[in-house]
C-alpha cells in the first residue's frame, strides 16, 4: 500500500471541496483530493448546472407563447426534448474542464479517484493508498432522500441524479415534493410541453414567505401545473409509462413518469467516522461555528455539515476553512446573510430572516419596508410586473429580505452584502442604480423605509418651513 503525508486532505470534489483544494494548493499547502465519482460533484453533474440549463430552454419555449402583449404573434413551440437534454449535457461538458482532475493536478494537487474511509484520527485509506494529513476536510455533499413509500422500490422513478439522463419526453410527469427542486422542474417540464402534477404532503414552497410563495404558485397554476397540497403519499404502483400515486386521503394520480424530490440527505455513510472520533446525526456531521467536527483536525463543509444545502454555502464554507486550516486564522461561519433562490418564473429569493421569523425574534422592534415590482419601470417595459421586494429592518439595519419576481435571485445579492457587513438602510438608499433596471427595486425598498420618516413627519415639515423662511 502506498503511503502519503500531506497538509490538507479533501474528501469530495464537489463545489466546496474543489474550492478548498484550489485555494490551499495555490497558497503553498500540500493537498490530496479524493473523489470516487464525478469531478464537480452533484452541482455540476446532477443539480444546479443541468437544472438551470433546462430552465433556460423552457423559458425560451415559453417566450414564444407570450409575445402577443408586445405585438409578436404567439406560437406553440416545437420542443425536441432529447435535443433539450443534449443542450443540458453540452452545458455540463463546457464547465467540466474547470473542475477536472487534469486541472487540479496542474495546480499541484494529488488527485486520487477512490472512496475514502477513516482508519484513525488523521488517516484515511482510499483504494491502495493510505493518507496521513495535518487537516482533513469532508466535502462529500448529499444525495436524494428516497422516502419509505410503499411500492416505490418496484416502480421506475426519477431523481435529480437520473432526470437529466432521460431523453424521453414525459407525457405526464408526476413530482412527489413541492419544494424548490420540485417546483422548478414542474414549471420547466410544463413549459416543454408535458402535463405536470406536483404532489405535496404539506404546503408547496412551505419554507418560504407565504405571500411570496403564493405569487409563484399562482403563476405555475396559471401555466397549467397541477399542484396538489396536503396530499401525503401512501403508496405507489404501476409500470413504466403508467404509474399511480395514491395519497393517504384517498386522492389518486396517474402519469407516465415519476420524479421524487422530497429533499436530500448528507453523503457521510461508509466514511467510518467513528474511527476518527467524528460525531454525526441524520442531519450530517456535527460541527462548531468554525466548521470543525468533534475531531479538531477534521472539518466538514457544505451539505455534509448538516446545514443549508446550497452550492454557494459550500463555497462560503470553503473560505472559512482556508482561513482556519491553511492560514491558521480565526474564522466562524454564520447563516445570517446566506441567500437562497428558487429559479421559477417569477423567481423567489430569501436572504436572512423571513417576516415571520423576524417578528418572532424582534417583535415590535421590527419594521417592514416594501416596494412592488409593478412600480419598477424596467419591469413594466418587460411586462414582468408580478412580484415585490420587502426588507425586514431592525434599528435601521436589514436582518432579512424577501424578493419575488423577475431577477429576484440577482437582486438578493445586495441584501446579502448589506447584512454581512452591517450596512444600514441609509447605505442602500445612498447607492445609485442605472435607470431603468430591476436593481432600482432595492433602492426603492430603502426609500420606502425612509419615506414615512421624511414625508409623514410633522417635525420635519416644521424644520423645512423654518429653513425656507430664512434661507437667503
Amino acid at each position: 500500500m502506498q503511503h502519503i503525508e500531506t497538509d490538507i486532505l479533501v474528501i469530495g470534489a464537489g463545489s466546496g471541496g474543489l474550492s478548498v483544494a484550489a485555494g490551499a494548493v495555490q497558497m503553498g499547502a500540500r493537498v490530496v483530493l479524493l473523489e470516487a465519482a464525478d469531478m464537480g460533484g452533484d452541482c455540476l453533474n446532477h443539480g444546479c448546472v443541468p437544472s438551470k440549463a433546462l430552465i433556460a430552454a423552457a423559458k425560451l419555449a415559453q417566450a414564444r407563447r407570450k409575445g402577443g402583449a408586445m405585438g409578436v404573434a404567439p406560437v406553440e413551440p416545437d420542443v425536441d426534448y432529447a435535443a433539450v437534454m443534449d443542450h443540458v449535457a453540452g452545458v455540463i461538458a463546457g464547465i467540466a474542464p474547470h473542475d477536472s482532475q487534469e486541472r487540479f493536478e496542474g495546480l499541484g494537487c494529488t488527485v486520487i479517484r477512490a472512496f475514502g474511509r477513516f482508519v484513525g484520527p488523521n488517516e484515511v485509506v482510499a483504494g491502495d493508498t493510505r493518507i496521513k494529513a495535518r487537516r482533513i476536510v469532508i466535502s462529500t455533499g448529499s444525495r436524494p432522500f428516497v422516502p419509505p413509500i410503499e411500492g416505490l422500490d418496484n416502480v421506475p422513478y426519477l431523481s435529480n441524479e437520473t432526470l437529466f439522463e432521460n431523453r424521453e419526453k414525459p407525457r405526464h410527469l408526476m413530482i412527489i415534493g413541492g419544494g424548490p427542486i420540485g417546483m422548478e422542474m414542474a414549471q420547466a417540464h410544463r413549459r416543454l410541453g408535458c402535463e405536470v402534477t406536483v404532489i405535496e404532503g404539506a404546503k408547496a414552497l412551505g419554507r418560504d414567505d407565504p405571500e411570496a410563495a403564493r405569487v409563484v404558485l399562482d403563476a405555475l397554476r396559471y401555466e397549467g401545473v397541477m399542484i396538489e397540497e396536503g396530499a401525503k403519499v401512501a403508496r405507489v404502483s404501476g409500470t413504466a409509462g403508467n404509474i399511480t400515486v395514491e395519497a393517504e386521503d384517498g386522492r389518486g394520480f396517474t402519469g407516465s413518469h415519476l420524479l421524487v424530490a422530497v429533499g436530500r440527505k448528507p453523503s457521510v455513510d461508509g466514511l467510518d467516522l467513528d474511527k476518527a472520533g467524528i460525531e454525526a446525526s441524520r442531519a450530517g456531521i456535527t460541527v462548531d461555528a468554525g466548521l470543525r467536527s468533534t475531531n479538531r483536525k477534521v472539518y466538514a463543509i457544505g451539505d455534509a455539515a448538516g446545514g443549508l444545502q446550497f452550492t454557494h454555502v459550500a463555497g462560503y464554507h470553503a473560505g472559512i476553512v482556508i482561513r482556519s486550516a491553511v492560514l491558521g486564522l480565526p474564522a466562524r461561519a454564520t447563516d445570517a446573510h446566506i441567500p437562497r433562490a428558487t429559479y421559477t418564473d417569477p423567481e423567489l429569493a430569501q436572504v436572512g430572516l423571513t417576516e415571520a421569523e423576524a417578528r418572532s425574534e424582534y417583535g415590535d422592534k421590527l419594521e417592514i419596508a416594501r416596494f412592488d415590482m409593478a412600480e419598477n419601470d424596467r419591469a413594466r417595459a418587460m411586462r414582468a410586473t408580478n412580484g415585490f421586494a420587502k426588507a425586514m429592518v431592525v434599528k435601521g439595519k436589514p436582518v432579512g429580505a424577501t424578493l419575488v419576481g423577475e431577477g429576484a435571485g440577482e437582486l438578493a445579492a445586495l441584501w446579502s452584502m448589506a447584512i454581512a457587513n452591517g450596512t444600514k438602510m441609509s447605505g442602500i438608499s445612498a447607492m445609485v442604480a442605472p435607470y431603468p433596471t430591476l436593481s432600482e427595486m432595492n433602492k426603492r425598498v430603502a426609500g420606502a423605509y425612509f419615506s414615512p420618516r421624511l414625508f409623514d413627519n410633522d417635525f420635519v415639515k416644521r424644520v423645512v418651513r423654518f429653513v425656507q423662511k430664512w434661507l437667503p
